[in-house]
């Protein structure tokens, strides 16, 4: 009823939690090296038998067994073993994958087999149940780059003849290396968005080296840039935050910067993350095995405020200033539906200023942040000289227009 699109969380490449046990054959493999063995094939004890007894084969009677798996991390006979991942009797690791550490088809627990038509039906079956359960608009694909490439394609073909209708889809493929993500765009035709995890990290790297960062280039090798169609963008994630598993932190300084370039520029789909919009405390184990209590502040005022600018003056030509090595800046000039003009400057600096054309000549334009008080004018050409304090942002519109 408020307008808006639900998408569906989906993790599709490794199942937890098995009812039963089975005995199977089964080679171990190096961690670090899934292409090299480590010892010859013998008898593990897997928990890979989900029978879903609760389920009382009410939408489904499929139950999982060890060969419709790859491989798992665990034998009950050797609980002991963490270094090995125990490769099924006449199974290898799937194709078109991550090839970080060889082959990295495995990521946990019951690793599926995508070459077994039982499973692709079942997750075909399952699919159409889901959408048809939830009338969900879209997905968020979990963990894609240890899942073949050339699967998500045909399930999402399928998926949308089932709904009838077209339905987004954006995949986490965790790689700051631009050409992985380009490389995995091409393998999909281009029918599955991206997270751009390289504009994170762009983020991280900026926000812990401050003022040496040349802002000028804080766009370069995302997919913000190179393909803004299939651009997810975000600042930081459940996996990013501070003693997670892909601990790549963005500082609270840089946050309203990282989120000013997300949310008030053309390229992408922006994503909020709940925990800084909200907050978040909470306590974990850091890699030295020690116990820390982390807390990351609210920024909740400052993406409201850039929600506000985006929604009513992201209109128009875009002119990007990207012209000094610690501040830059952008205008939209707005349209005959959205007539005010918008101008954004930041610095990861001392504080700046910025010469730039909006589509408003002889106007008052105020921040919006009310992180500087004094008004600009511009002048008969549009042009006004725009300001910020070091390292932060002020987004500025015209003052009649103001909410």
């Amino acid at each position: 009823k408020a307008g808006i699109s639900c998408y569906g969380d989906i993790v599709l490449n490794h199942r937890m939690g098995a009812d039963k046990r089975e005995i199977v054959r089964a080679t171990p493999y190096h961690r670090e090296n899934r292409n090299e063995a480590k010892g010859e094939i013998y008898e593990i004890e897997a928990f890979t038998h989900f029978t879903f007894h609760g389920r009382k084969n009410a939408y489904s009677q499929f139950q999982w067994h060890w060969y419709h798996f790859d491989a798992v991390d665990h034998d009950a006979r050797n609980p002991e073993d963490t270094s090995s991942i125990y490769v099924f009797e006449g199974k290898t690791f799937d194709d078109y994958v991550s090839s970080e550490y060889g082959n990295y088809d495995y990521l946990m627990g019951c690793d599926l087999d995508f070459e077994n038509e039982d499973v692709r039906d079942e997750l075909t079956l399952w699919g159409k149940w889901y959408l048809e359960t939830t009338k969900l608009d879209g997905f968020r694909l979990d963990a894609v780059k240890h899942i073949s490439s050339w699967f998500f394609p045909k399930w999402l073909d399928e998926m949308q003849k089932h709904s009838g209708s077209s339905l987004f889809t954006v995949g986490e493929y965790w790689d700051p290396r631009i050409e992985t993500l380009h490389g995995y765009i091409e393998q999909t035709n281009g029918t599955i968005s991206l997270f751009d995890v390289p504009l994170h990290y762009r983020f991280h790297e900026a926000s812990q080296t401050g003022d040496t960062f040349d802002m000028q280039t804080i766009l370069d090798s995302t997919l913000m840039k190179e393909r803004p169609d299939l651009a997810v963008t975000f600042v930081a994630n459940h996996d990013s935050q501070p003693l997670q598993a892909l601990e790549s932190v963005v500082e609270p300084w840089f946050k309203p910067i990282a989120y000013a370039l997300i949310l008030l520029r053309r390229e992408g789909y922006p994503c909020v993350f709940h925990a800084d919009y909200y907050g978040a405390e909470y306590s974990d184990t850091g890699s030295d095995g020690n116990d820390y209590q982390i807390t990351m502040p609210s920024h909740r005022q400052m993406i409201d405020t850039f929600l506000y600018a985006r929604k009513n003056f992201t209109f128009g030509k875009q002119h990007d200033y990207f012209d000094h090595s610690n501040c830059i800046g952008w205008t939209f000039s707005g349209d005959d539906q959205h007539p005010g003009s918008l101008a954004v400057v930041l610095s990861n600096g001392s504080e700046g200023s910025k010469e730039m054309i909006t589509g408003s000549p002889n106007t008052r334009f105020i921040d919006l942040t009310s992180h500087v008080t004094e008004s600009v004018i511009t002048d008969n050409d549009g042009i006004g000289e725009f300001c910020c304090n070091g390292g932060s942002v002020s987004v500025w519109i015209e003052a009649l227009l103001d909410k």
